[in-house]
């Protein structure tokens, strides 16, 4: 019994960990700031990360396959943009958001066959992709462009109420982020196409030799994460009904923090996607508390997310060293 219980700390041991940091480091907030006891403060979260989510559930995938990708926040802020020209241009909005996850799918299978075929590095591929995405929103255009079309404001505005929390609810946005991390969750889990990944993770060698499709898995990896992060622009276009090349200069290093504050190891072969929503949860309990200070510089969640960020690095080290030290 004890051997079972050692060996489930090791396998689980780092998710555990993360999501004991938020139940007790939220706790520890909504005692000094009341407010946050409350239940719409808390779906305030899924609220303000909704598009964090979707790039940090795309972003796990790759870091599983051993992978990085840098270009998520720019092509979240490319479609912003984009689906804002679009729409000043009376473009059908049922047309343009498929197609804007369509340019995310495809930039991102792009990405994936350079990596995998040319074998250049993902660190660099990814990089001159975010270069590039950037730079095409600013030739759309180097301005705000506000979306004023009543389909976008509709879905924007879209309440969801929370069943058994009275008048709390969530945006439209934030519930399709949910569908789709319960998606990858079962993807991850129950699919041939997950378990691949993780063996490409662990030993891409290895995973050749037992004849799984490598390149094949490792370029959906990317379209998948391209996907995430054009359906992250959507939600981001939806919540403030505007496009600008200037959003989210930073989130493609908020959503790796996430990833490793939920487990994921950067090396590959180990992760989840549980532990990436508590590390996007953990990120938003951050700025949450900022904000009820209000005499704190938002500078503080960068500082905080980065401390985070190494203890999680140094735990999974330790899980690491425990588990090598049980297989020998």
């Amino acid at each position: 019994m004890w051997n079972r219980i050692k060996l489930f700390l090791l396998n689980n041991g780092t998710l555990l960990f993360t999501i004991l940091i938020f139940v007790v480091g939220y706790f520890i907030c909504g005692r000094i700031y009341p407010a946050m006891q409350k239940p719409q403060v808390f779906f305030n979260l899924f609220i303000n990360n909704a598009s964090l989510l979707l790039l940090a559930i795309g972003m796990t995938f790759v870091v599983i396959s051993n992978g990085i990708d840098l270009s998520v926040a720019s092509m979240l802020a490319l479609t912003t943009v984009a689906s804002a020209a679009l729409l000043k241009a009376n473009v059908n909005p049922y047309v343009i958001m498929p197609l804007m996850l369509v340019m995310g799918i495809s930039f991102g299978a792009f990405q994936g066959f350079i990596i995998q075929r040319l074998k250049v590095e993902a660190f660099v591929v990814t990089l001159m992709g975010s270069f590039f995405c950037r730079g095409m929103a600013y030739i759309i255009s180097l301005t705000s462009v506000t979306i004023t079309d009543p389909v976008y404001k509709s879905l924007g505005l879209q309440k969801v109420l929370i069943p058994g929390f009275g008048k709390t609810y969530v945006y439209l946005y934030s519930v399709v982020a949910i569908i789709v991390f319960l998606a990858a969750i079962y993807i991850a889990k129950y699919t041939r196409f997950g378990r691949t990944m993780y063996a490409i993770g662990n030993n891409e060698q290895s995973a050749r030799l037992m004849g799984l499709p490598v390149e094949r898995t490792r370029i959906l990896v990317y379209a998948f994460s391209g996907f995430c992060s054009s359906l992250g622009g959507i939600a981001f276009s939806l919540a403030l009904l505007s496009g600008y090349g200037q959003y989210a200069p930073t989130m493609e290093m908020d959503a790796i923090a996430s990833v490793v504050m939920g487990g994921t190891l950067l090396t590959g072969g180990v992760g989840n996607v549980i532990g990436t929503l508590f590390g996007v949860l953990i990120n938003g309990t951050i700025v949450s508390v900022l904000q009820f200070n209000g005499t704190l510089s938002s500078w503080w969640t960068r500082i905080g997310v980065g401390v985070l960020t190494l203890l999680f690095i140094g735990i999974q080290m330790l899980f690491q060293l425990g588990g090598k030290k049980k297989a020998s």
